[in-house]
């Protein structure tokens, strides 16, 4: 049986996807932008990677917005 996702990833991977479909990104220039692999994107995203500080900063820069706007109601 899968280990169930941390519910503070799935939110911060939809903050991501979202910000991300806004520029009209694909997941490969995402990547190509924050110099990650476009399978960590993946990862993120569904909430299956937890992504560290500097690769949360490096997402954020990409994205040009704020490390709190990703981390948007990732509390308990």
């Amino acid at each position: 049986m899968p280990k169930a996702k941390a519910p503070e990833l799935v939110r911060f991977g939809e903050n991501v996807r979202k910000r991300r479909e806004e520029r009209e990104w694909t997941q490969e220039q995402l990547a190509e932008k924050a110099d990650l692999d476009q399978t960590f994107i993946s990862g993120i995203e569904r909430g299956a990677r937890n992504p560290t500080i500097i690769t949360i900063t490096k997402l954020s820069k990409a994205l040009k917005t704020s490390v709190s706007v990703l981390c948007e109601g990732i509390e308990r």
